[in-house]
């Protein structure tokens, strides 16, 4: 067994006395060596964790005895290496940035479809739109085959995304997906509101297929937000990793491509002149982090 249990989940409910709730878990995860991020807003919920087996099984216990959370679902994976740097735990005012008023999962959840029923439906060639709400640079790590990317940068991009898709698509039945399903929680409801007619929302987004459905109707591999990069449909890291300069997620075959120097370019940021700015040294810091680990993956 691997060293390191990597937990990830969310709830959406309507959370209290957020303090005292930060300062009780920011205390569990100092004593117990977790590192990773935990947010925390009156919407909910959001965390993506790592450390020991006895470590995590605690977290997750004291996650589920806040009122509420006792159905909390996460995901997990093993890693060999510690992926992330810190612990941060965080008052937001959302969970995931959306920044669009009356969205609100907890009340009005869009439906959601179980891995297995989608794979049933695809090996069906049932009429369905795949819609990928994720940023461009995930997309092209690896998505379902035959895919609509949303086309967007950031999330924050998605509502004025939403206003660009064809009118056709207000009466196809349409399964939003993301990484873990956070996104979707927000995105799917949105399309609703703006007359989509038959929204239904990933349960648990790729991870979570992978885990029940392998690579069935998917290409490539997944982004994640830590020093892994990307994960398999095996929930295995593969050798994928950040480019030092533009921050760009590199497949094996880009590491292998003419322009790709290591610190210097990739074939994404090669001849792209950028204004001299100032320092900034959380970002130095964490460009650094990111050559280790890509550095360590050469090396493997």
């Amino acid at each position: 067994m691997l060293p390191f249990i990597n937990l990830s989940g969310y709830h959406f409910l309507p959370l209290k006395n957020l303090p005292e709730l930060k300062e009780n878990l920011e205390s569990l995860c100092a004593n117990h060596d977790l590192k990773g991020t935990i947010l925390l807003s009156l919407e909910g919920i959001n965390f993506f964790v790592a450390g020991g087996r006895s470590a995590t099984d605690q977290l997750l216990a004291e996650l589920r005895s806040i009122p509420g959370c006792s159905a909390l679902e996460v995901k997990e994976s093993e890693s060999s290496t510690q992926p992330f740097r810190r612990m941060l735990i965080k008052i937001k005012k959302e969970i995931i940035s959306f920044g669009v008023e009356g969205i609100d999962p907890a009340s009005n959840p869009a439906p959601k479809l179980p891995p297995k029923k989608l794979k049933e439906w695809l090996d069906a060639k049932k009429p369905v739109v795949l819609l990928d709400t994720r940023n461009d640079y995930e997309v092209r790590m690896g998505t379902f085959q035959g895919a609509l990317p949303a086309g967007i940068q950031h999330f924050r991009d998605f509502p004025e995304a939403v206003k660009k898709f064809p009118e056709v698509l207000k009466e196809a039945t349409v399964v939003t997906f993301c990484t873990g399903g956070i996104r979707c929680e927000k995105a799917a409801p949105l399309m609703e509101r703006e007359g989509f007619k038959n929204i239904f929302q990933l349960d648990g987004g790729i991870l979570n297929y992978f885990k029940e459905c392998g690579d069935a109707h998917y290409e490539g591999e997944c982004f994640v937000f830590d020093k892994r990069v990307c994960l398999d449909p095996d929930l295995q890291e593969t050798k994928s990793f950040i480019c030092f300069k533009c921050q760009m997620p590199l497949k094996e075959e880009d590491q292998a491509h003419p322009h790709y120097k290591v610190d210097v370019s990739c074939p994404y940021c090669v001849g792209r002149e950028k204004k001299k700015k100032a320092p900034n040294t959380r970002k130095t810091r964490r460009l650094k982090l990111l050559r280790m680990s890509a550095n360590q993956k050469l090396q493997e």
